[in-house]
């Protein structure tokens, strides 16, 4: 299964790199559409786009059917900001870009079907791990794929935490030990877990929330991260191996 979670990963990142490249070159050409769609790429950014990139701009009765929900109340912050002049050449080049979007994006939806296939015989495990604030199917794939579910392994958190890199090294000098950066460990794994204490520490309701900004403000905020990051690895093993839910009290 991992080969197909480190794809998806792959391609995700791929996709993420040319929406922001369609965007920039948008920029360039004083079409402002980002500034004013909270998504340019959601349905309403995407059936603009796909009208604008088919003659090179949108008139005003195209663009109200385009249109849905509240954006319809934005309809000339819209209009104007469709405004700038797109060249040939750029026109061109967007055509290429969305084409590779939407063929990432249909690879990404063929994968994320092979994943979800993959995942059946860990149903109780996935849905475990997703009692957890923050933690995705995506998440659980990769935490699944990654540590598998057997974490007798691991024999205990601690451990689990140095394989996944997200313990910190010590060494002594002098009688005195001095904290090192974190070990190497799984990228893979690490940067999942990384992405759901982001969203932990984002979330006002999230239980991790208050201790990361409580550490942010003590050691920055990419160390907090690291920190919230290897707590919800801990909280994980735990759930895994007793095969309970998230709990508010395993948090102490």
């Amino acid at each position: 299964m991992r080969d197909f979670t480190r794809l998806r990963k792959k391609w995700v990142g791929q996709l993420t790199s040319e929406k922001n490249r369609i965007q920039k070159v948008l920029e360039s050409s004083n079409v402002k559409l980002g500034s004013v769609l909270s998504d340019l790429f959601g349905v309403s950014g995407k059936d603009i786009l796909a009208r604008l990139l088919e003659k090179g701009y949108v008139d005003k009765d195209e663009l109200d059917q385009c249109l849905r929900g509240r954006l319809k109340k934005k309809k000339q912050a819209v209009y104007d900001s469709l405004l700038g002049t797109l060249t040939e050449h750029e026109l061109r080049l967007l055509r290429l870009l969305w084409k590779h979007v939407e063929e990432l994006e249909r690879l990404i939806e063929e994968v994320d079907q092979h994943i979800d296939r993959l995942l059946e015989p860990y149903r109780e495990e996935v849905n475990l791990l997703m009692t957890m604030p923050g933690v995705k199917k995506q998440t659980a794939a990769v935490i699944i794929a990654e540590m598998g579910t057997d974490m007798s392994v691991f024999e205990t958190p601690e451990r689990a935490a140095s394989w996944t890199g997200l313990s910190p090294g010590n060494h002594e000098s002098a009688g005195k030990r001095k904290s090192t950066r974190t070990t190497k460990g799984n990228p893979h794994l690490r940067s999942a877990l990384c992405e759901a204490a982001w969203s932990a520490a984002r979330s006002k309701t999230h239980p991790l929330s208050r201790k990361f900004w409580s550490l942010a403000a003590r050691c920055g905020k990419k160390k907090a991260l690291i920190a919230i990051a290897r707590r919800m690895l801990v909280i994980i093993f735990c759930m895994i191996s007793r095969k309970e839910p998230f709990r508010q009290p395993q948090l102490i």
